[in-house]
C-alpha cells in the first residue's frame, strides 16, 4: 500500500466529515464542519440534517481529492449506521454512504463500512499508537447523543462494543447542550458550558446533588431540572458546578468498571470528551494511581471526524492484501 490513500467519511447528527489518511495511519486531510442549527433551536430533524450533508459533501471531497493524486486512491471507507449491531441506523450516514457508494465506484476502489462508534474508537487509539490487536479495553462515547460505556475488543477489521454502562435517560452531551441553549448559547452549546466552567472554577457551592452510580448506569434527568431550575440564578456557578459533578460522575463509572471488569484502561471520545474542564478534574482525581488510566486522545479527534472511519479502511485494505483476497 506504499503511497496508497484511504478516503473516509463520516455524516453523523451535526457534523460532516471527510478525512485522506495514508499507508501509515498518517492524516494527509481532514475536514469537519458542524451542520447549522438555528439559535434557540435543540437540534435538527433527521430529513433536514441529510439535506444539509447532501449540500456541502461535494465540496468537502473535491477539497480532499486536491490534495492527493487521486489514482493513488486504493479504498473508500464510510460510517453507515450508529452501531454495528443490525437494528442500528439513522438516515443521516445515509448520506455520506450514497457518496461513498458513487466515489467507490467512479475510482474502482474497494469500499469497507463501519459504524460510526467504531470510528471514534480509531481516532482515539491513533493519539496513543495502539489498535487494540490483543488487549480488551473500557471505551466511554461521550456525545450529544450518547453516553455509552463499552467493553471494546477487536474483532477482524471491526470492532466488537459490548454496552456496560452509561446513561439510562438523556446523555451528558444532551445535559449540557440544554444548559447551554437555556443560557442563550448556540447549539451544539457544551463547549460555552465548559470555557464558563473552567472561567469561573467550581466554589464549593451545592445547587446540585450527587449523580448516583448503580452498577454502571446513572440517570440525568433529575439533575437537568436542577440545573435548568438554579440556571437563572447564578449563570457561572451551577455551569462550574455542573462541570465538577459530570466530572465526579465519570470519574466513579470509570473506576466501578475498571475494578468490575479488571481492566484499568480507560479511553473517552465523543464531542465532550473534548472538554478542558472534564479532562483537568478527571486527571486530579487519578491523583497518583497506579492501576486506573483514564487516558483523553487528541481533542480535534475526540468529536465526531472521519480520521478514524478513513484509518479502519485502510487497515481493512491492507488486511485484504495479506490475505491476498483482492
Amino acid at each position: 500500500m506504499s503511497n496508497r490513500y484511504c478516503l473516509g467519511i463520516d455524516t453523523s447528527n451535526y457534523k460532516t466529515s471527510v478525512a485522506i489518511t495514508d499507508q501509515d495511519n498518517n492524516t494527509i486531510f481532514e475536514k469537519s464542519d458542524f451542520l447549522e442549527v438555528e439559535h434557540g433551536a435543540l437540534g435538527l430533524r433527521q430529513s433536514i440534517a441529510f439535506f444539509k450533508h447532501v449540500n456541502v459533501l461535494p465540496s468537502f471531497i473535491d477539497e480532499a481529492l486536491s490534495v492527493v493524486d487521486r489514482s493513488k486512491i486504493c479504498c473508500i471507507s464510510v460510517s453507515d449506521a450508529p452501531r454495528r449491531v443490525e437494528s442500528s441506523y439513522m438516515p443521516v450516514f445515509m448520506a455520506g454512504f450514497n457518496a461513498a457508494k458513487l466515489l467507490s465506484s467512479s475510482l474502482a476502489v474497494p469500499l469497507y463500512t463501519f459504524s460510526h462508534q467504531e470510528g471514534h474508537v480509531a481516532a482515539v487509539l491513533k493519539s496513543f499508537d495502539t489498535d487494540l490487536s490483543d488487549d480488551k479495553i473500557i471505551f466511554f462515547h461521550l456525545s450529544g447523543g450518547t453516553t455509552e460505556a463499552l467493553l471494546a475488543t477487536r474483532d477482524d477489521i471491526h470492532y466488537d462494543l459490548d454496552i456496560i454502562g452509561g446513561t439510562k435517560d438523556i446523555s451528558v452531551g444532551k445535559l449540557l447542550d440544554r444548559a447551554g441553549v437555556a443560557l442563550g448559547y448556540n447549539f451544539p452549546a457544551g463547549k460555552y458550558i465548559d470555557q464558563l466552567a473552567l472561567k469561573y472554577g467550581y466554589n464549593g457551592s451545592s445547587n446540585l446533588t450527587k449523580i448516583k452510580v448503580d452498577d454502571g448506569w446513572f440517570n440525568l434527568s433529575g439533575i437537568e431540572y436542577q440545573v435548568l431550575n438554579a440556571i437563572e440564578e447564578s449563570r457561572a456557578e451551577v455551569a462550574a458546578e455542573l462541570m465538577e459533578r459530570l466530572s465526579i460522575l465519570l470519574f466513579d463509572v470509570s473506576k466501578y468498571l475498571a475494578n468490575k471488569f479488571d481492566i484499568p484502561n480507560i479511553y473517552m471520545a465523543g464531542g465532550v470528551a473534548s472538554s478542558k474542564y472534564f479532562r483537568t478534574k478527571i486527571k486530579e482525581l487519578m491523583g497518583e494511581s497506579s492501576y486506573l488510566k483514564i487516558n483523553f486522545g487528541s481533542s480535534d479527534l475526540s468529536g465526531d471526524n472521519a480520521v478514524g472511519i478513513s484509518i479502519l479502511g485502510g487497515n481493512a485494505f491492507n488486511e485484504s492484501i495479506f490475505n491476498n483476497t483482492i
